[in-house]
């Protein structure tokens, strides 16, 4: 067994794909409807890591407050914490808590794409 991808449920298609490509660098796998659960789904990666983008073509998604202790969140490793931030920055993506750090082990910051989902960047100090 391995892992595959995360779920994150989206308002409206588009500006997630554009969020995620354009602000985070994923691409664009696969994007489709299905009919039979009315719902449209989008498959982004960035390397191994995978999300599923899935909008309910039926209810209105209401998008939840962001509350600590943000969970679920999707994390993404870093090599370089500082530079994740200025980019995360220059791309106008709000921060929503970090950086933070815990000495000789790890430093790490939460922030959300515009429907509130959490995305995590940690980078690890001494990796074994």
């Amino acid at each position: 067994m391995k892992p595959d991808h995360c779920g994150f449920q989206v308002k409206n298609m588009d500006e997630a794909i554009r969020f995620y490509t354009q602000k985070l660098g994923f691409q664009l796998d696969h994007r489709a409807i299905n009919q039979e659960e009315q719902e449209e789904y989008a498959f982004v990666s960035l390397g191994t890591a995978r999300l599923e983008l899935i909008q309910d073509l039926v209810n209105e998604y209401v998008i939840p407050p962001i509350r600590k202790p943000f969970c679920p969140h999707y994390c993404l490793e870093v090599v370089d914490m500082a530079a994740a931030l200025a980019d995360l920055r220059a791309q106008g993506i709000a921060i929503v808590k970090g950086p933070l750090v815990i000495e000789q082990e790890e430093t790490w910051v939460y922030f959300s794409d515009p429907d509130h989902n959490i995305l995590e960047y940690i980078q690890w100090f001494n990796k074994k």
